[in-house]
């Protein structure tokens, strides 16, 4: 189980930012600072976050608490990028910095305790806390590229009216054990 969990996790991390990359890569710089009303965060701010939460996060993973001294959370929330190049190269220095992390990890550091914010986690339920956290802020990036581009949007997902289409390739496959990110 360990094992499978691992190696698991580490897919569901890629495929996560393969989402992220995948919006950044269908807009503008212009785009991704857009914010649709007041005091609400653009793709820019969002991936600022998620970067400053990775970056705080795995640095040091299993020896330091997870909300590190030299973190300035609210400054995550201002928008500094000046082109997109800079953004996608901060995005993955923290995508960089979770997988430098986690990779190296086997099942006997599952059940490790480390801190967050002076919490303890396993790191089961610390890998499992930052997953859920990042795959809801990747969603409002998705969310907000697809308002963005609007009918330009290209699909990351089964688009409207292909669900069948979608289903009869995937039942023409044999049944075997894979993961779903496996024929992306």
């Amino acid at each position: 189980m360990e094992t499978s969990y691992l190696t698991s996790v580490i897919k569901q991390f890629e495929y996560y930012k393969s989402l992220g990359d995948k919006t950044i890569a269908q807009l503008s710089i212009e785009e991704l600072q857009h914010e649709f009303a007041e005091d609400s965060n653009s793709i820019a701010i969002i991936v600022k976050h998620i970067v400053g939460n990775m970056l705080s996060r795995w640095t040091n993973f299993l020896t330091e608490d997870g909300e590190k001294e030299w973190r300035h959370r609210d400054n995550e929330f201002k928008d500094t990028f000046q082109n997109k190049e800079e953004l996608i190269n901060y995005w993955n220095q923290g995508w960089d910095c979770l997988f430098n992390a986690i990779t190296p990890l086997t099942s006997k550091d599952l059940d490790h305790i480390i801190y967050i914010r002076n919490q303890g986690h396993t790191v089961t339920e610390a890998i499992n806390r930052q997953l859920a956290h990042y795959a809801y802020h990747i969603g409002q990036l998705v969310f907000l590229g697809k308002l963005t581009k609007g009918k330009h949007w290209e699909s990351l997902s089964i688009p409207k009216g292909q669900s069948s289409t979608y289903n009869t390739k995937k039942f023409s496959k044999e049944k075997g054990r894979r993961h779903f990110t496996d024929d992306l």
